[in-house]
């Protein structure tokens, strides 16, 4: 049995997304693995305030249910491209570190895949997804460069 089984690949809908995707792939195959696709969408008030505590009620819900459903079907249409069934597809609400790995821990994978953009200096002391993924996951993490 291969090592990675489950791969949990996070990505947003740009087209770096695609980069990711076929890292992804190469690692199911080459495991015989399955594919899951996960997105997450910040609350509005999180993303344009930067404060945690008030991600916790966003007074716009309605914006939120749209960008929501515009992911969940970009995330379908890839899903599609590859004959992978619709249950492996998630969009999640809240801060997208901590939602992936707490996906990760549910769906019981053994590996997320995900675009880094190797940032540096400021970029760096203020941190990213991919390392806010890679301290604290509850499996192996790939991270695919993304070069911008």
């Amino acid at each position: 049995m291969s090592k990675y089984q489950k791969v949990l690949v996070a990505i947003d809908s740009t087209s770096e997304a695609d980069d990711v995707v076929e890292a992804a792939k190469e690692v199911v195959q080459q495991n015989n693995g399955e594919l899951h696709f996960v997105t997450v969408v910040q609350p509005i008030n999180y993303a344009y305030s930067g404060y945690e505590s008030v991600a916790a009620y966003s007074g716009f819900p309605e914006i939120e249910a749209e960008t929501q459903k515009a992911a969940l079907a970009n995330l379908k249409t890839r899903a599609e491209a590859l004959d992978l069934d619709e249950s492996r597809v998630t969009v999640l609400l809240g801060r997208p570190a901590s939602m992936i790995k707490d996906h990760a821990e549910e769906l019981g994978a053994d590996v997320i895949v995900m675009g880094s953009h190797g940032r540096h200096g400021l970029g760096l002391l203020l941190g990213s997804t991919a390392n806010g993924v890679l301290h604290g996951s509850p499996c192996d993490v790939l991270t695919v460069r993304i070069n911008e």
